[in-house]
C-alpha cells in the first residue's frame, strides 16, 4: 500500500490526483490488475469525473453546497456537518482497472480528492494488485 500526502488550502477543494496515482502504478510495476483508492477521512472523499474542463468540479461543488449548505442548524456540534454529508454522498473509495500499466479511465476522466472541511493535511491510500 502507498500513501499520497495531500495538503489542501481551502475549505472546499477538488484536487486532481490522477497523475500521482499513475506514478504509483508505474512504481509497483503492475501490468494488469485493480487499483483501490481509499480516503480515510470523514469530511473528505474521492471521485472520478471530468478533468478536461475545470468548470465541471466548480459546478459539482456549487450544487453540493446549494443542496447541503454550511451552518444550517445541524446537530453535529463541530460545525462541519455539511462536510460529513458531502463526503458520504461522494464516497470514500474507488476501484479502477489497471491494464497495460495504465489506469482504465474514460477520455475525459480524472481522479479527484474532494476536500470538504479544509484546509488540512490529508492522506489517500492506494493499493494496486
Amino acid at each position: 500500500m502507498k500513501t499520497l500526502d495531500i495538503h489542501t488550502t481551502k475549505r472546499i477543494e477538488f484536487i486532481d490526483i490522477t497523475s500521482q496515482i499513475e506514478r504509483l502504478i508505474h512504481q509497483e510495476k503492475i501490468e494488469d490488475g485493480i487499483c483501490v483508492v481509499f480516503c480515510p477521512h470523514t469530511t473528505a472523499a474521492v471521485t472520478i469525473n471530468e478533468n478536461a474542463d475545470p468548470s465541471v468540479v466548480r459546478d459539482i461543488n456549487h450544487q453540493l453546497s446549494k443542496l447541503i449548505p454550511e451552518g444550517r442548524g445541524y446537530s453535529h456540534m463541530e460545525g462541519n456537518a455539511d462536510s460529513h454529508i458531502k463526503s458520504s454522498l461522494t464516497g470514500s473509495s474507488l476501484n479502477i482497472i489497471v491494464e497495460k500499466k495504465a489506469l482504465v479511465l474514460g477520455t475525459w476522466q480524472g481522479i479527484y480528492f474532494c476536500e470538504f472541511d479544509g484546509p488540512r493535511r490529508r492522506m489517500v491510500y492506494v493499493k494496486v494488485k
